[in-house]
């Protein structure tokens, strides 16, 4: 065998790598390989890379061209003794040959339309900007007119008004739990059918000739005002009957409909409302507040196209829902035979004094079974009656008005006698959760039929004088179904909010729809919340009615005098 001689290795204790004193002792043929030197403590990086590639014009970020700077001594591109500047130079004009033939096109030849193309984004282009231009225009003159935007800039979108909370939430208020609305819409409980415990009031018979009226001869009906007819809009522990079948211990919770049709509507509502609950013994009362929104119907609730923020504006918020409640209570009234009979029934409207002249309204103080041993007690409102084959048969009167066809996008002067589908289409997206709240209303007072009255503004800067347009009935249930309102949903609703304020201990409470969430928040507040700042002088004590059992904590009992006026009396343990 050929032998192989290995040459003397020298030992360097400075470090690695052969001695500086053996350097000159190195064979010619390595004398010129470059070394890096290196410690012990360094990190080799790479020991030969030939994917490399030195062209200076190339990115300087790439990691790939960070260079670390021991390895600038394998860098030849500079160094003429390895022929650097030739290297670079081949780096430099060297191209890759693709021998391949060039793609050729699917479907022929394109030049011909590659010609004309060029112009066609510009033709486009220019109709864009025309529309575009168009709808500033349009934009400006609205906002210049109707004062949509009061910051002015022309042709900018107001942002939406950032809405208020219902009730000012005081610091001292515990909120105790928060709702969302989500939860609401899995809910489901059925109700038998109610019962009548008593009807009070007295109802005027419908006028059906204005089931007849059409836009085109609107201009004989317009609205009238009824300034001397009373309308009321008394809570429930205001109420004398309620507070007598509280005190009968008739029921476990006591309402109105309005308040249960909020509860039952909440998943379809937008602006801020709010509902006070007092826990008094084993009995539960659904009140609102003096000057509540309940009292007022909100107008453009559910829609997409902002309202003006400022207060007193006529198509504010605010305005509009003054303006509607005002439309609402005229039209229910004129829509009545005012001259005819009227159907009285067993006691007379309990919140009207003797000889005062009242509105045609309904009271059916009405009872539902919800557990076996809580039942619910509700007064519901009706405002007129027909009578078809010796059958009466009782009616809601709601009514819808329409302030600026510019908002709604559907003027129903024209739209109404060809279109009427279309109207009440977009009446339901821009305020569903009123026309479900009617609905829910005519369903727990049991009506026949419900009449939606179309009343428009003679012009769209007068909010004062308006016109009906058209009547139409529909079947409470049947309408029901159509908006997509599921009466068990309703029930479902109004069962879960009782068990849970049922679990609370006795006082006062207060449900507040959160302005700016779709949920509804729990607030625990003081006894004296919401009540008037005067104090009532206390009647004699031999004019008081005592409680038929006092609580042993004390507390607030409902109580009515002997000359039939009703007062609260406290009575403190």
């Amino acid at each position: 065998m050929v032998g192989f001689e290995v040459g003397a290795v020298p030992f360097n204790p400075d470090g690695w790598g052969p001695p500086e004193s053996t350097s000159p002792l190195l064979p010619n043929h390595l004398s010129n390989v470059p070394f890096a030197p290196f410690s012990r403590s360094d990190k080799v990086g790479r020991i030969a890379d030939w994917t490399r590639n030195y062209n200076p014009t190339r990115n300087s970020t790439n990691p790939r061209n960070s260079t670390h700077p021991s390895d600038s001594v394998f860098d030849f591109t500079g160094d003429d003794s390895f022929g650097g500047a030739a290297a670079a130079d081949d780096d430099a004009t060297f191209r890759l040959v693709d021998g391949k033939p060039p793609p050729r096109p699917r479907f022929g030849p394109k030049w011909r339309f590659q010609q004309q193309r060029n112009h066609l984004p510009q033709r486009r282009d220019e109709e864009v900007e025309a529309k575009k231009r168009e709808a500033e225009k349009e934009r400006a003159r609205r906002d210049r007119l109707y004062h949509l935007n009061r910051s002015g800039g022309h042709g900018q979108r107001r942002e939406a008004a950032v809405f208020k909370s219902s009730v000012d939430i005081q610091p001292e208020w515990n909120m105790l739990d928060q709702i969302p609305f989500s939860t609401f819409t899995k809910l489901s409980f059925s109700v038998p059918e109610p019962e009548d415990l008593l009807l009070c009031g007295a109802l005027e018979f419908y006028d059906r000739s204005y089931d007849r009226v059409t836009p085109k001869n609107a201009r004989a009906r317009p609205l009238e005002r009824f300034k001397n007819r009373n309308f009321f809009k008394v809570t429930t522990t205001d109420d004398p009957i309620i507070r007598r079948l509280a005190n009968e211990d008739k029921a476990t919770v006591f309402a109105t409909d309005s308040i249960l049709s909020t509860l039952m509507c909440a998943p379809r509502s937008v602006y801020s409302w709010d509902i006070v609950i007092q826990r008094v013994g084993n009995k539960l009362f659904l009140d609102k507040r003096d000057g509540s929104q309940l009292d007022l119907l909100a107008v453009h609730e559910t829609s997409q196209e902002p309202l003006p923020e400022a207060k007193d504006d006529i198509n504010s918020a605010y305005s509009l829902s003054v303006e509607a409640a005002y439309i609402n209570q005229n039209f229910s009234q004129q829509v009545l035979i005012r001259d005819g009979d009227k159907v009285g029934f067993e006691e007379p409207n309990p919140f009207a004094n003797e000889g005062e002249e009242v509105a045609s309204v309904g009271y059916r103080y009405r009872r539902w079974k919800l557990d076996n041993d809580m039942y619910l007690v509700a007064r519901c409102e009706v405002q007129s009656v027909v009578e078809v084959n010796n059958q009466r048969s009782f009616l809601t009167l709601n009514a819808l008005n329409e302030f600026d066809s510019k908002y709604s996008g559907v003027d129903w002067r024209q739209k109404l006698e060809t279109q009427r589908g279309a109207v009440l289409a977009t009446e339901l997206k821009n305020n569903a959760n009123k026309l479900a709240k009617w609905t829910a209303q005519a369903l727990l007072a049991s009506a026949d039929m419900m009449k939606l009255g179309y009343v428009s503004r003679v012009h769209p800067r007068d909010h004062f004088n308006h016109v009906i347009l058209a009547v139409v009935g529909y079947k409470p249930r049947d309408f029901a179904a159509q908006i997509n309102l599921n009466t068990s949903n309703m029930w479902g609703i109004v069962k879960s909010i009782v068990d849970l304020c049922m679990k609370l201990n006795e006082g006062k409470y207060v449900f507040v729809k959160d302005p700016s969430k779709p949920q509804v928040r729990i607030y625990e507040v003081p006894v004296d919340a919401f009540e008037n700042d005067y104090v009532e002088e206390p009647l004699p004590e031999e004019e008081q009615v005592q409680p038929p059992a006092e609580d042993e904590e004390g507390g607030e009992v409902i109580a009515a005098t002997n000359d039939g006026e009703d007062k609260e009396v406290t009575v403190e343990a």
